[in-house]
């Protein structure tokens, strides 16, 4: 996936710039960002705070006048640049970093010609856009680990504001977790947690362990008191591969 090479389309008018670096490094983790641009009215004041963050990331600001009330220019003008950035040929990815679910019928045609589609927007997402991507990233987790990283010292404070900023792991997403297990599992019952993880992105594209305030899946698997975590040796022997299985309930007499 590093290989990727990504155009990144923001909505100026739909996202906050507080945390573009933040959101910037979590891009380059799916790829290369080749192309990123952003769109809005640059002559409107409430897009002033993105000026000096174009510089620092390299963003190019493209103009786009409302010359309709009511209607969203800047919508349809990264639509339309989507779709020539495609034809020519010279990226296999795309982010769309926005919240508004105009956006789900091109990422929906993105994907149709074989694109790899990010999505990164704000909780109040519709779910439409969301489940069109391939992966979905909330802005509040890059939030959350940017506050994190400023205030390490002051540990006791951060760890009450810190469980109230994450979402708790319910019925539905411990279902999901093993539904997933069973649908991977050998006949030992034991599944390859990374095989996990990727089909649990294919079913639920905005699932992230971050979401709940674990970094990895591991933790979040251990969490979860009905799953077992078990490590074995890679047949190479330079690392370890993890393997998780429903735990058998003992049946009462």
């Amino acid at each position: 996936m590093a290989d990727l090479k990504l155009a990144i389309l923001i909505d100026g008018d739909n996202i906050p710039s507080a945390y573009v670096k933040e959101m910037m490094e979590e891009i380059a983790k799916y790829g290369n960002p080749t192309i990123k641009r952003i769109y809005g009215d640059w002559t409107k004041p409430n897009l002033g705070s993105w000026k000096n963050l174009l510089l620092e990331n390299a963003i190019t600001p493209i103009q786009q006048y409302g010359y309709t009330t009511g209607k969203n220019a800047t919508d349809s003008a990264m639509i339309i640049d989507a779709m020539d950035i495609l034809y020519s040929e010279k990226v296999n990815g795309f982010c769309l970093v926005s919240s508004d679910s105009d956006f789900t019928r091109l990422a929906t045609r993105l994907r149709e010609a074989g694109m790899m589609v990010f999505g990164i927007g704000e909780r109040k997402t519709p779910n439409p856009f969301i489940v069109a991507c391939d992966k979905f990233i909330y802005i509040e987790i890059l939030k959350n680990q940017a506050e994190e990283d400023e205030n390490e010292e002051n540990t006791k404070t951060r760890k009450t504001k810190k469980e109230d900023n994450f979402d708790k792991i319910t019925q539905k997403e411990i279902k999901l977790i093993s539904t997933t297990i069973s649908d991977l599992a050998e006949d030992d019952g034991w599944a390859y947690l990374g095989d996990v993880g990727n089909l649990l992105q294919k079913k639920q594209p905005n699932f992230d362990s971050r979401n709940y305030g674990f970094q990895k899946l591991t933790p979040l698997i251990k969490s979860i008191k009905n799953i077992e975590i078990e490590q074995r040796e890679a047949p190479n022997g330079r690392f370890k591969l993890i393997y998780v299985r429903i735990k058998e309930g003992r049946k009462k007499r």
